[in-house]
């Protein structure tokens, strides 16, 4: 199965006060983890910088093999960034995975299990009875999520699709732990004992 990857690392970072992909997670920046991470099963790898993307390009150590998009209009969202990746993705591919750079911690085994599971649709995580990231689409959502209109959100297309959806229960607390703010990051670094392995 041929997959894409779109790492959405656009935003302002304002509750955190500076860019959250330079924070760093098992020591290296989270946008480099996470590029490292889905590099290992998928290409290409897109990292939809914004906001800081001259500063986040010259320090988080960003692979090579990564494929690097601005957003011109990172202020429409998170959506626009995700269009961004989308349109970043070289045709033929049987699916794609999209996450937030908010979650530095998903784990290898977890990645590997979203794909063995795919069976076209969506395939999500699960936690704890809680769905995560990182999400994986087939490639006729790609159409969809394209044309959605500014206002909208990815999560109308998933449940569009919730006939076709899988979630695949994994003991990862990476996979619903979100860093927005400083009080978020201290608390993913006191668990880390507990998610990384």
């Amino acid at each position: 199965m041929r997959t894409g990857a779109i790492i959405l690392a656009g935003g302002a970072s304002s509750r955190m006060g500076g860019p959250k992909p330079l924070l760093e997670w098992e020591g290296v920046s989270f946008a480099a983890r996470l590029a490292k991470l889905y590099g290992e099963f998928c290409a290409p790898v897109v990292l939809v910088l914004g906001y800081h993307h001259e500063r986040i390009r010259q320090q988080a150590g960003i692979p090579r093999s990564v494929a690097v998009t601005v957003n011109p209009a990172p202020e429409r969202g998170m959506l626009s960034s995700l269009q961004c990746g989308l349109r970043a993705l070289p045709a033929g591919l049987d699916g794609f995975l999209f996450t937030p750079c908010d979650y530095p911690a998903v784990r290898r085994e977890t990645v590997a299990a979203l794909i063995a599971a795919f069976q076209g649709g969506v395939c999500i995580p699960r936690h704890d009875g809680r769905n995560g990231h990182p999400v994986l689409c087939a490639q006729p959502l790609r159409a969809e999520l394209l044309a959605l209109a500014a206002d909208a959100s990815a999560k109308d297309v998933i449940r569009a699709h919730r006939h076709e959806t899988v979630w695949v229960d994994v003991d990862d607390p990476g996979t619903v732990t979100d860093v927005d703010t400083p009080a978020d990051y201290q608390n993913l670094l006191a668990l880390a004992p507990a998610i990384s392995r």
